[in-house]
């Protein structure tokens, strides 16, 4: 994100707003979630005048509130998922990751003088993982801190502690916390005057620790609303009609290239094997029962590769199927093998989620919003670096009986029948989603939370 000195001139000097924040975020989910928040501030009457670091990234999400950045920012190769892989982090030290990170310290305390020797209010939010927190702490001023990387589910649940038999196992949870002693200290501080940790069970143990936690939500479930009336489900005959209705499954390969064109290959084998399983039942039930899969894409991807993949694994072109799906998107590719279908969409995100009855996925943030709608997903080990088997791993003790990891993708197709065999584990697996992921509105109520705590949004200064 390339910054005008025009505008450079403005963050540095401009005090027209009484009051001023700086959100810091590193990645596109942080950025996603901080912008969620920031559209309720700017809803305000009174709102801050409010400016961004992108920490990793070029902050495109900051840049559609038009909100301006405090300085450059740049996309490293690792794409932020460094803990996952030490190369990436190598990569990223060899890409300028050092220098950046100096910078951006910098920009930070350059940011909070200014406003302070201008006698202004300034306030850090700080979204993500320990990176935004120890820069909202090096900065000097008050800060709040969205807690969107860590949850003690990784290690525990309501029953207790995990079985464990790696051997960094017990380091994870080694204090008590998943927050490790120097995250909690951080958190602690009388300048952190807020904490909004992901979940209700993570929120609890760090309340028992002293920090300042406030259990409002995950605002990574809000803005998933379909475009059509979920109301449409419910008919008279609809006991019959699921009988015979399509089943409907979710792709969710994921959002970074060249890492989603290995993982589209592998759910390619792993809707072949489901294919293939439904044409076995159909022989036994005497009856057949559509497929439709729906592919929710990136705008960022390439769709002649994915389209390439698609004719290899035996997919022809196939007319629109609005009579089946209610997906409001033009621009949508349908194709079509035996009496299945797959329609692929750039455009109806939340419609993919909400229509799907479980999702074949490789992916991190689409995983997590996917089954915090209640619902099953399937998930693969990818060759990385994001969605490996260490992060397969970790997302499934995250997420508990709301995923489904299997090793192999030939082998979903069984995973799948045994699954819609047991409507006493579906019916777990809705509560489960919901449990771990929160209800939506959590941005409104975090904003509204700052509101209280700074009173930042109507008094100006004291």
């Amino acid at each position: 994100m390339n910054v005008s000195p025009s505008t450079q001139n403005s963050i540095n000097q401009n005090i027209s707003s009484p009051v001023q924040l700086l959100v810091l975020s590193n990645g596109h989910g942080e950025d996603i979630i901080a912008s969620r928040i920031l559209q309720k501030i700017q809803s305000s009457p009174q709102p801050p005048e409010i400016f961004a670091l992108p920490i990793v990234g070029e902050g495109r999400k900051y840049q559609e509130l038009n909100i301006p950045a405090i300085t450059s920012g740049q996309s490293m190769p690792s794409g932020g998922f460094i803990y996952m892989n030490a190369n990436e982090l190598m990569r990223d030290v060899r890409r300028g990751l050092i220098q950046l990170t100096w910078t951006q310290i910098k920009a930070i305390r350059s940011w909070v003088n200014t406003r302070q020797k201008n006698q202004q209010k300034c306030f850090i939010l700080a979204v993500g993982d320990i990176v935004p927190l120890l820069f909202a702490w090096v900065s000097g001023a008050n800060y709040a801190f969205v807690g969107a990387a860590k949850s003690e589910y990784y290690v525990r649940d309501e029953a207790g502690l995990l079985k464990r038999h790696t051997k960094g196992a017990k380091w994870e949870n080694f204090s008590g916390s998943i927050y490790h002693p120097w995250e909690r200290w951080l958190m602690t501080r009388a300048r952190c005057q807020a904490v909004f940790p992901r979940d209700s069970l993570t929120t609890r143990i760090l309340q028992k620790m002293s920090v300042p936690a406030f259990d409002l939500g995950n605002p990574m479930m809000d803005g998933l609303k379909p475009t059509f009336p979920r109301q449409s489900f419910f008919r008279a005959n609809a006991e019959q009609e699921e009988l015979v209705r399509p089943l409907i499954v979710t792709l969710l390969p994921g959002s970074r290239s060249p890492e989603t064109y290995n993982n589209w290959e592998t759910i390619m084998v792993a809707i072949s094997s489901l294919m293939a399983d439904l044409r076995e039942q159909e022989f036994k039930r005497g009856y057949s029962r559509n497929a439709i899969f729906l592919a929710a894409i990136s705008p960022n991807l390439n769709l002649d590769i994915l389209r390439q993949t698609l004719q290899y694994s035996g997919w022809h072109s196939h007319d629109r199927i609005d009579e089946f799906i209610p997906i409001h998107d033009d621009e949508a590719l349908t194709f079509k093998q035996n009496n299945s279908y797959l329609v692929i969409t750039k455009n109806a995100y939340n419609d993919c989620l909400y229509l799907a009855d479980f999702a074949i996925t490789m992916a991190g943030t689409a995983t997590e919003q996917f089954v915090g709608l209640g619902k099953p997903a399937i998930t693969i080990p990818g060759k990385g670096p994001q969605f490996n088997s260490k992060f397969a791993e970790a997302q499934s003790r995250h997420l508990g009986r709301s995923v489904i990891l299997v090793q192999r993708a030939e082998k979903v197709g069984q995973v799948v029948r045994t699954l819609f065999k047991n409507p006493d584990e579906l019916h777990l697996i809705s509560q489960n989603g919901v449990q771990r992921m929160g209800k939506p509105g959590a941005a409104e109520r975090i904003a509204d939370c700052l509101r209280q705590k700074w009173d930042i949004f109507k008094t100006g200064v004291a």
